[in-house]
């Protein structure tokens, strides 16, 4: 059985949404945890700095651009989990110079970083983003990639860096390729936390494309598939989904919110909100048989209860949403 006590672990982005979920659950199953946070001027920790597992961690700022750093903070690890990146897609779409230097030469450092210090195992994030529209469903990780953003062409290269080093250099990795994250600390770029804000704060949700399905993975159950990944041998070189293989419309997920919360909303589509004509994907649906053949992974949370603890902790920390303001 794998044992992650004293286990000699780096999370990258860990400060982050998922970063600091992860960062969290290995400091309770008592890894030596290097959570590497982005500098911040002010000194700010991200959400570990709402987090009481930061004190048993090492927090280090940094950034994954800078290469002579990356090296500093991988010197002596033994597992990384790299989940530092530029999510929002909007934003990709006016700085997609931004997605590269972070994305795509940030892995390249780590992934050279983890080769000279003999790290045992690389964990890379993914995204569903990067399959594009599904040519057929469930998607499964032979399914074609299609960028169909500047973030998801910068995911594809990073996964492919990944998969090189792998092929090229012996590097021990693993990619990770999580359908839509939701759950407790993600910011309102995100569609679900989006609904839910205005929803607790107005009787209108502002969105854009109604259409779209997506599907959801609650932040919980990633954390564990990453877990899980790490743990298992023949994990190494593959790449796995992390899916529930439901799928469920932005339109229904208004629905669901309106039912949890006992309330009638008026849904506004606005533009502005809209991805740009070719850029949308329009279908996402995994087949998560690899995850559970291979990791024995599958999910534990139904998405009515993810969204019924996710609400709850939202109603709790309001203060961290201007739910009249548009998240690019």
């Amino acid at each position: 059985m794998f044992e992650w006590t004293d286990k000699k672990v780096l999370v990258t982005g860990a400060g982050g949404f998922i970063g600091s979920h992860l960062a969290e659950r290995l400091a309770e199953r008592c890894a030596r945890v290097r959570a590497m946070v982005h500098y911040h001027a002010l000194g700010a920790r991200g959400w570990l700095d709402r987090s009481p597992w930061a004190e048993k961690m090492e927090v280090v700022a940094g950034d994954v651009r800078d290469r002579e750093m990356v090296e500093e903070i991988v010197s002596g690890i033994e597992v990384v989990f790299h989940l530092a990146a530029l999510i929002a897609i909007p934003y990709s779409y006016r700085a997609p110079m931004s997605y590269v230097g972070t994305n795509v030469e940030g892995t390249l450092n780590l992934l050279n970083a983890a080769r000279r210090s003999g790290v045992k195992l690389v964990v890379h994030t993914s995204t569903s983003e990067v399959y594009g529209t599904a040519r057929y469903v469930p998607i499964d990780e032979q399914h074609p990639l299609q960028a169909q953003s500047p973030y998801a062409a910068t995911k594809i290269a990073a996964d492919k860096l990944t998969e090189s080093f792998f092929l090229s250099y012996g590097l021990p990795a693993t990619v990770v390729r999580p359908f839509n994250t939701y759950g407790p600390r993600q910011t309102a770029r995100a569609v679900i936390p989006a609904i839910i804000s205005q929803a607790l704060t107005s009787g209108e949700v502002r969105l854009g494309n109604l259409d779209p399905t997506r599907d959801f993975n609650y932040v919980a159950d990633t954390v564990e598939g990453f877990i899980k990944a790490a743990e298992c041998p023949q994990a190494i070189g593959q790449v796995i989904n992390l899916g529930t293989g439901r799928e469920v419309s932005v339109r229904q997920l208004v629905g669901m919110v309106q039912e949890l919360l006992k309330k009638d909303l008026a849904v506004i589509t606005e533009e502005a909100r809209a991805r740009p004509e070719g850029s949308e994907v329009e279908r996402l649906l995994a087949s998560n048989r690899k995850a559970v053949q291979m990791i024995g992974w599958s999910p534990e949370y139904s998405l009515e209860q993810g969204l019924r603890l996710t609400i709850d902790w939202m109603k709790d920390h309001l203060d961290y949403y201007r739910a009249d303001h548009y998240a690019v």
